[in-house]
């Protein structure tokens, strides 16, 4: 596999239009740059505790749309999901080879199996200022998947580039 362009995600984020598109748009390139079945936008409000699944590319109709709308994810949430507590403690990105062999420290599996059914994911944290305002996340379904040193660093960068069109997303929003 070639580097992804970081160059390319950036001009992509950075043209001029609503920021769902700019972000589907995003998506798109990232799902197919990295060779995923899915890769999705976890969109959150920090100042209310409330996020949601807003955007998603899938490689098929066959992939599960995971998308719902605004929920409370400051109660259940961390509770069922050591992922997302990562997040919202604004921990490093977590990068999962294989969600069957992931610990419990890390992830919870049959909550991972029920809501999301992916076999290999990253969870990438979209942060600042000890504040948690997304979560990118690229998976497959079928098998493990190692990510690759290029593709951490790819989705490293890549994430700090979503932040600002996050929050013109949210000011786009009608209130959820």
């Amino acid at each position: 596999m070639t580097t992804p362009s970081i160059a390319e995600l950036k001009a992509v984020l950075a043209t001029p239009s609503p920021a769902a598109d700019a972000l589907q748009r995003a998506l798109d390139l990232m799902g197919l740059e990295l060779r995923v079945d899915r890769c999705f936008l976890y969109v959150r409000d920090p100042t209310r505790g409330r996020g949601r699944i807003a955007l998603v590319w899938r490689l098929d109709e066959a992939v599960p749309d995971p998308r719902h709308d605004w929920q409370d994810d400051t109660r259940q949430l961390p509770q069922q999901d050591p992922l997302f507590r990562a997040a919202l403690a604004t921990e490093p990105s977590v990068f999962i080879d294989d969600v069957t062999e992931a610990g419990p420290e890390v992830l919870n599996q049959e909550f991972e199996r029920r809501t999301f059914g992916h076999r290999a994911l990253v969870h990438a944290h979209i942060t600042e200022q000890g504040q948690l305002w997304g979560i990118l996340q690229p998976c497959v379904f079928s098998h493990p998947r190692h990510w690759t040193p290029a593709e951490r660093e790819y989705i490293e960068a890549a994430t700090p580039l979503f932040l600002p069109v996050i929050k013109q997303y949210l000011s786009e929003q009608p209130e959820g």
